[in-house]
């Protein structure tokens, strides 16, 4: 009887298997949903059900446009669902953790924290493939997450997918170059693909992780690689393999950006733009690869100035760095029209039209830089900034007192904000209210400013009306 009911429950999970992938391929994500989750809860090792599973909810995520309410709303119960995971896992219940985290990745498949969740339960309910499409899902969906790929690396070396593990790691590399850790691990890959293919022997001889490794040229690559700065034929012999890298690849835009790095890192920066901006031919509209051109040419106009006032002509270094700012205010501007929506960028600009007191111009800049949560307290520093110039005190502390709201942890931002707050208040004639602020930063940092100069003026200040 128990076989027949064995028999019975897979039978039924290959139905819901085909009725899924059908519903999935139709479009109809709900149902390929609900269908799919049914064939994981009877098979819960039904690995091709769980690969469209995720690949579902994956699509239905991206597919729906939530109001912030509704986001915030979705992760406050997101975050209730991962501490019942979470008690459930400390009582035992695996499996009943892992149908739980189904819940919770259909919320949202790409959340770290839920990403990290479903791989933890699924490694302890016994089911790596789980835990691998989970993993692989999310990384497909964020292939510029250095953290998620590291992931991704460290899994497959854990489960022994070393060949794909040593794959990651040469992805890892060629983004962080001087990563020692990455190195070592994409050293260990290579040895353990080899030692897999029936080398085990060499492990134990002189030189044996050379010998480990069946690539000997590959082998001095990684050792040129693992050097804090690579320069002369060694840097000669790494640009020659990324540029046949891109021959063989062109449209990736990784081998670009590694041998970008190269350059750079060999003050060849005419060469690094030169290799940006072929890359921006065939992807005409990404942010991060205009900022890397223009940090190169930025790094060029750097080593210009050094140069010219290592001769000692200060006119002319001057004029260089003239002509540098002008760039850089330029190329701001530029980029924002390019994309209207980066708000790190509108901070940015702002900055500049801080700088060069056009203070209206900046808080417009500003005050949509404030919607990104990265920039927000800066920039509502810097609106205030403004507003004070233009002597709208109320306005500026407004800006200021909303900034220090969200900030719990007297660090350097939130010293410069309670100062100004001091200082607003001094000048308006509250000097009690003056007193508090600067007394919260004095018990920080004595030496930040001129506190200790405002703190004793405000004392004598005091022992002048109490006499």
């Amino acid at each position: 009887m128990a076989g027949e009911k064995t028999d019975q429950s897979a039978q039924q999970a290959q139905n819901f298997y085909n009725k899924g992938v059908a519903a999935f391929e139709r479009g109809n994500l709900d149902i390929a949903i609900d269908l799919l989750v049914q064939c994981v809860t009877l098979a819960p090792g039904f690995s091709r059900a769980r690969k469209f599973l995720r690949a579902a909810q994956i699509a239905k995520f991206r597919k729906e446009k939530k109001g912030k309410m509704a986001t915030q709303m979705q992760e406050f119960s997101a975050m209730l669902l991962r501490m019942k995971i979470a008690g459930m896992m400390k009582s035992g219940k695996t499996e009943a953790a892992l149908l739980e985290c189904e819940k919770l990745l259909a919320m949202n498949p790409l959340q770290s924290q839920n990403v990290e969740l479903a791989v933890e339960v699924a490694d302890a309910a016994g089911h790596p493939d789980a835990s691998l499409f989970t993993i692989e899902a999310a990384y497909e969906n964020n292939p510029d997450d250095m953290l998620l790929l590291r992931r991704v690396a460290d899994y497959y070396m854990r489960v022994g997918e070393y060949d794909k593990a040593r794959d990651a790691y040469v992805k890892l590399n060629a983004f962080l170059p001087n990563d020692q850790n990455i190195f070592k691990q994409l050293k260990d890959a290579e040895a353990r693909l080899t030692m897999a293919s029936g080398w085990e022997d060499a492990a134990g001889q002189k030189d044996g992780f050379r010998k480990l490794i069946a690539d000997k040229d590959q082998a001095k690559k990684l050792d040129i690689q693992s050097k804090a700065v690579v320069a002369g034929s060694d840097a000669d012999e790494l640009i020659a393999e990324a540029r046949a890298r891109i021959e063989k690849e062109p449209n990736n835009l990784n081998f670009y950006r590694a041998l970008a790095r190269l350059y750079t890192s060999n003050k060849r920066y005419d060469d690094a733009v030169a290799t940006l901006t072929s890359a921006r031919e065939f992807n005409a509209a990404d942010p991060e690869l205009d900022r890397a051109i223009t940090m190169a040419r930025i790094s060029a106009y750097e080593a210009k100035i050094e140069a010219v006032k290592a001769t000692g002509n200060k006119a002319a270094a001057r004029e260089v760095e003239t002509e540098m700012s002008q760039f850089v205010f330029d190329d701001l501007v530029s980029r924002v029209q390019r994309y209207p929506n980066d708000l790190k960028l509108r901070y940015e600009l702002g900055l500049q039209y801080f700088n060069y007191e056009y203070y209206d111009d900046a808080i417009g800049q500003l005050q949509l830089a404030q919607r990104s949560p990265k920039e927000r307290v800066e920039a509502l520093y810097y609106l205030a900034k403004c507003f004070a110039k233009k002597g709208q005190r109320d306005m500026a502390v407004m800006q200021l007192e909303t900034a220090n709201e969200q900030l719990m942890v007297m660090d350097d931002l939130k010293k410069k904000i309670v100062f100004e707050l001091g200082d607003m208040a001094e000048q308006s004639g509250d000097m009690e209210k003056a007193f508090s602020y600067y007394k919260d930063v004095y018990g920080a940092d004595i030496g930040f400013e001129d506190i200790g100069v405002r703190m004793e003026r405000i004392y004598k200040l005091r022992q002048t009306q109490q006499g």
